[in-house]
């Protein structure tokens, strides 16, 4: 979900370009952001819905001066993405997770093919990155969250609401060949085939994709990867209960849970987009978290090797 204050966030020193194409043609660029010294880890992120990838930079920057190097995938339809949504060009969760994702995971590896990998994400985007890894989960070494849940209607306050709207956005997705979400203050120009599988996940609390037949109640039930969530604690589009929906899906892996508040921001607002422009707290806990010696990470760390 889009905010205009993200536009405010300072640029950052220019990342490495590394373009990237999709199986079915489309074409985005990934954004690199690597420590100066040497590495081993390395977080592939994943924006939230219509934030192009530029906005996450001072994230990365933050991280990358920890030790930890940071690619960022481009959403489909944003950005450095050639393709934009409309009555003529639809796609959906399927394309975003068969086609885009591997394409820019592939073109991170061959990069740096040694890398021990997490996957996470901001919102849309951490959901999305679960789905991924459900189906691959041998491909990580770990995961996190930072202000996402599952959008399912009952864990929201004016829950009635959020359902009607999760049934109106299909409609005028479909009226419309895209969801205006620039002129909405929601996310991006959204694809309808986005907005209709985000919309699902909303009424039924369940993640589905429409051309893809996998189970993904059952994939997410088996994930056994260790996990970090940063909840913030003003963030009304990713409550507690959204957040404790979502991690009930998962399998055995470690599970750790963190709420940010705004005496942890330097006094900014601890909601879904304000600590964008605050984003070191937010790297310092993730690189904590990664310098535990936790047996759970360690052993899955080493496996994925």
């Amino acid at each position: 979900m889009a905010d205009p204050s993200i536009d405010n966030i300072p640029a950052t020193a220019e990342p490495l370009v590394l373009p990237a194409t999709a199986a079915d043609g489309a074409r985005f660029e990934l954004m690199a952001v690597c420590p100066a010294a040497a590495w081993q880890r390395l977080l592939y992120w994943i924006p939230a819905m219509g934030i192009p990838a530029r906005h996450y930079l001072p994230l990365a920057q933050a991280l990358a001066a920890r030790g930890i190097a940071v690619v960022l995938h481009e959403w489909r339809g944003i950005g450095s993405s050639d393709r934009r949504a409309g009555r003529g060009s639809n796609w959906g969760y399927r394309q975003l997770l068969q086609d885009d994702l591997p394409a820019g995971l592939t073109t991170m590896r061959q990069r740096w093919p040694q890398a021990s990998c997490l996957l996470g994400g901001h919102s849309l985007g951490g959901q999305l990155g679960l789905l991924y890894a459900s189906l691959h989960p041998r491909d990580f070494t770990g995961l996190l969250l930072v202000a996402s849940g599952s959008p399912y209607w009952r864990c929201f306050r004016h829950g009635g609401l959020i359902r009607q709207a999760y049934v109106l956005a299909p409609l005028l997705a479909g009226l419309l060949g895209y969801l205006p979400g620039r002129r909405l203050g929601f996310g991006g120009n959204e694809a309808r085939g986005v907005i209709a599988d985000w919309a699902r996940s909303g009424r039924t609390g369940r993640y589905a994709a429409s051309g893809m037949t996998q189970d993904f109640e059952r994939q997410l039930a088996a994930l056994p990867l260790p996990l970090l969530a940063l909840r913030l604690q003003e963030d009304w589009l990713g409550p507690a209960a959204s957040l404790e929906w979502l991690l009930g899906k998962l399998g055995p892996g470690a599970r750790r849970v963190q709420t940010i508040a705004r005496d942890d921001l330097g006094g900014q607002p601890a909601d879904h987009f304000g600590w964008m422009g605050t984003p070191v707290p937010v790297a310092a806990r993730i690189a904590d978290w990664l310098a535990e010696p936790d047996a759970a990470f360690v052993a899955s760390d080493s496996a994925a090797g």
